[in-house]
């Protein structure tokens, strides 16, 4: 039965006067602007005033704010809940897509659900149950391999719940999937990005959808990034390399930009070698470069023909051409559609490029965790881009290394993954969701079972399966990928003896027995991974399938 309030009586608290002190006095403790975020609150809903004592803000992010609260029950216990307030410019439709996807599907298999819901002009407040859980980054090295996977476990039921309700969540990740360590709880939450398959049965989903489809049809600007030993350019559309149809003047300006020692935000490359270095508002697509320290702008070039470009790539320098003004995008919209482009694998943007519709594709999401198809703005996106980033996750807990990759742009974010999948297999998947991806060199695929222990720093002792590919070296391209953190060194002392013969005086090796279990991970572990980061989303594991894996043979689904 729900719990229900004890709602003091207005006659017996005329102002609520001595419940606004009481509260200040709670949040003596807080910091001031904490407080006054707290105090702006009971303003904006006066509601929540009779009922909540908000303690502290436990959680911030671009689209909300959330805190933690206790509500005086009937039985005269307190009840602490968390309580999620939408900023004003949340799009209506947007919040009411959230809270059906709360109500419809939350409640069961480790989905968060919803309890109440005030709302005051624009101000919005979602309450919802509080489940105390620790900072996966405080608690990622100290966990044991059973610990991760009863974690996966619970990751997946939660992900096959709301996929089979339709909803595509759009930004799995471990802090959208809260853990209570102690009482093995879960809760996945924040729905606030999510949209809905054409099969979904939220509604409101298809009518968010729809509302984020308005308008979308605008310039299109290919872009390349090139990193140290690695370019990759991903044309909107197929394109061939023929005789420009059309010889059309365009106003353009060339762009030089060095490579950036420091990693800033803002330059153009970025080194793939790396960790990076901050991250961008990914959700604003930006067709040109902005001015910065490091680009400077040098005259306009004489006008070539296109077919006599060539690619021209310097040592720790791009050139490249952007659009210096208006002029050019208003010329080129005159360009027939049905010319054939010639600008593809060079160094600028044909008029014809710049005539055509963009590509319009969903890119919410947090950088590191987006599938290829969505770096690549594949228009057809599934449940399975929740996948990828759950095997992101499980990434990150074999490996001991969070976040894993680390990307200031979507080019970026995509070479790093071909240095763990590789190029080939990157391109030749992309080709099957209708992308064509080029990189200047080819970058072979890692074993994950010797990246995961090589991070980690184990070893482990589980035999692998018959027939199974040799372990390939981790590369030095590899490691600046994962977090900023030595890896950690084997965990346990106890001598329970693995053997081994040693060649020569056939003397026996003991080796320490990791108490964590760390040295008896199976290869049902990478198999599972294996399949989580399939490049392909047609072909890649879905969670009913990865709930009936090996890895979880003796585990209910």
């Amino acid at each position: 039965m729900e719990a229900v309030f004890k709602l003091p009586c207005d006659e017996q608290h005329p102002p609520q006067a001595e419940d606004f002190q009481e509260k200040q006095d709670q949040n003596s403790k807080l910091s001031a602007g904490v407080k006054k975020d707290i105090e702006k609150l009971y303003e904006a809903v006066p509601q929540l005033v009779n009922v909540f004592k908000i303690k502290e803000k436990i959680g911030e992010g671009t689209f909300s704010s959330v805190y933690l609260a206790t509500a005086q029950l009937h039985t005269g216990n307190e009840e602490k809940l968390a309580l999620k307030h939408l900023i004003p410019t949340s799009h209506p439709l947007r919040i009411a897509a959230e809270l059906q996807c709360l109500t419809v599907a939350g409640g069961q298999d480790n989905v968060m659900g919803v309890k109440y819901c005030f709302r005051r002009n624009d101000h919005v407040v979602i309450v919802m149950p509080y489940l105390e859980h620790e900072s996966f980054l405080d608690i990622l090295n100290s966990l044991s391999f059973e610990e991760v996977r009863e974690y996966m476990f619970n990751l997946l039921k939660a992900l096959r719940r709301i996929h089979h309700f339709g909803i595509v969540h759009r930004d799995v990740k471990p802090s959208n999937f809260l853990y209570n360590r102690r009482l093995k709880e879960y809760a996945l939450v924040d729905f606030g990005l999510a949209q809905g398959t054409p099969d979904t049965k939220i509604e409101l989903l298809k009518a968010a959808h729809s509302e984020d489809q308005e308008g979308s049809c605008s310039q299109n600007y290919p872009t390349s990034a090139s990193g140290n030993g690695a370019s990759v350019s991903v044309p909107a559309t197929k394109q061939a390399a023929t005789k420009a149809a059309e010889k059309r003047p365009s106003s353009l300006s060339k762009t030089q930009i060095k490579q950036g020692r420091g990693g800033k935000e803002d330059s153009v490359q970025h080194s793939v070698q790396r960790s990076v270095f901050g991250e961008r508002n990914f959700n604003v697509y930006s067709s040109t470069y902005q001015e910065n320290s490091s680009t400077k702008l040098i005259k306009q070039s004489k006008m070539t023909d296109v077919s006599s470009r060539r690619l021209v790539t310097k040592k720790k320098i791009i050139s490249t051409k952007t659009v210096s003004n208006g002029a050019a995008r208003k010329a080129a919209s005159g360009c027939p559609l049905n010319l054939i482009c010639g600008c593809y694998a060079t160094d600028r943007v044909c008029s014809v490029c710049l005539s055509r519709c963009q590509q319009v594709a969903p890119r919410a999401g947090t950088p590191g965790f987006r599938a290829p198809e969505v770096l690549t703005k594949c228009p057809t996106q599934t449940t399975a881009i929740d996948m990828w980033s759950a095997g992101i996750v499980f990434l990150s807990l074999l490996s001991g290394r969070y976040p894993f990759y680390k990307a200031s742009d979507d080019l970026t974010a995509l070479a790093q993954i071909m240095t763990v999948r590789g190029s080939r297999e990157t391109i030749q998947a992309a080709k099957t969701f209708g992308k064509s991806v080029l990189c200047t060199q080819v970058v072979p695929a890692q074993n994950l079972r010797t990246l995961c222990e090589k991070l980690r720093g184990t070893n482990s002792s589980c035999k692998r399966s018959q027939g199974e590919a040799p372990s390939k070296a981790v590369s030095d391209s590899a490691s600046p990928l994962a977090a900023d953190k030595p890896c950690p060194e084997t965990l346990g002392k106890q001598p329970h003896c693995i053997t081994s013969s040693q060649e020569g005086d056939g003397a026996l090796e003991i080796k320490a027995a990791d108490p964590k279990g760390w040295d008896q991970v199976p290869d049902e572990a990478y198999d599972l991974l294996d399949k989580l980061l399939d490049l392909n989303p047609a072909t890649r594991i879905t969670a009913q399938e990865a709930l009936l894996h090996p890895f979880f043979k003796d585990m209910r689904p």
